[in-house]
């Protein structure tokens, strides 16, 4: 009787015994975490001479005007787009309208931009996810396959490969955009999906890209071992080479999200259809019809400004999303 009363006495003893030791040790932790940053304090850093505190001021203001360059055409936006169209000329453009000039209009904005002209906009963002989604991934896994492939196989025309790409990226876009519509107009694909998101598949910065990281991360040794073990390149790649390449994938899925998702002058020429049409081109036929009061039907330009944030925002959550890959990448890439 004796020994199985004591049982439970002595485990609640070392329990509360460890949660004694745990409770000291954070207080521990915290005190000598305090020690650390009161030693920061007081050690004196390096003494600056007058030239370096000029060019850290000159840096500092350069980066200031960079960031204001950058940031205040946004909250210019985000405040124009909660104004109604008489609040945009008489309220000052970098704050709210107040209650004579219309007050906060965003949601009406938003209502109006998706309802007006039997809601063509939900279609235009719509095809923009789509041209965005689809060129995104399907260039970034092109260019990783391809860069994969000049980096670690040998095979005749490796280096004719890069010139080609490197000539590739001089050339800008807007050259072959005539070429290539000559083309699909032949084999019936203009004014359809698949003449803006071909084209947009080959993406030679991305390639270069793809091939210079692949060359830094994938040790050559790595690949032969797993070659040893009866691996092929396919195994290889997806298993070894797409893990230590996941910084540069999503580095290029930033450059190609972004660079569909803006593109202008290949929807405008190829498309033909409003239906088909992505935002940049539809919300430019905004701009020109309430231009044209004839035309336009009574279209606000505040309609246009709400579409344009609109237009903003899903770039704006992709790069924070991917941000913490990308992130995350480069420090498991460090640590390997």
């Amino acid at each position: 009787m004796t020994d199985t009363t004591a049982t439970p006495t002595s485990a609640s003893n070392a329990s509360a015994s460890s949660r004694s030791l745990s409770r000291r040790d954070k207080r521990n932790a915290k005190a000598s975490q305090r020690n650390y940053k009161n030693r920061l304090k007081q050690e004196k850093g390096p003494k600056m001479t007058r030239g370096q505190h000029a060019s850290s001021w000159a840096l500092h203001f350069i980066m200031f005007v960079m960031a204001a360059y950058c940031i205040i055409p946004l909250c210019w936006l985000l405040f124009s787009a909660t104004k109604s169209n008489g609040g945009l000329y008489n309220s000052f453009g970098l704050w709210f309208a107040n209650s004579k000039n219309g007050g906060f209009q965003l949601w009406q904005n938003l209502v109006g931009t998706f309802s007006y002209s039997g809601a063509i906009y939900g279609r235009w963002l719509l095809n923009t996810i789509i041209y965005a989604v689809v060129v995104g991934f399907g260039s970034t896994v092109i260019a990783a396959f391809a860069g994969y492939a000049v980096a670690v196989m040998k095979f005749p025309g490796r280096k004719a490969l890069l010139a080609v790409t490197l000539a590739f990226m001089s050339i800008p876009t807007t050259i072959i955009t005539i070429p290539l519509f000559l083309m699909y107009s032949k084999i019936g694909l203009v004014d359809t999906m698949w003449s803006v998101i071909l084209p947009q598949l080959s993406f030679p910065f991305g390639l270069y890209l793809m091939i210079i990281y692949a060359q830094q991360s994938i040790p050559i040794s790595l690949v032969e071992a797993a070659k040893l073990d009866g691996a092929n390149h396919w195994t290889i790649f997806w298993k070894i080479a797409l893990p230590l390449l996941s910084p540069g994938f999503v580095t290029v899925l930033l450059f190609s999200l972004v660079g569909a998702w803006n593109n202008y002058f290949l929807p405008l020429i190829m498309l033909s259809d409003r239906s088909n049409y992505p935002l940049t081109v539809g919300l430019n036929l905004w701009l020109k019809m309430s231009g044209d009061p004839s035309v336009g039907g009574g279209l606000p330009d505040s309609y246009i400004i709400t579409g344009s944030l609109v237009a903003v925002v899903p770039l704006i959550i992709s790069f924070f999303f991917l941000q913490r890959y990308w992130q995350s990448g480069l420090s498991a890439g460090a640590v390997k």
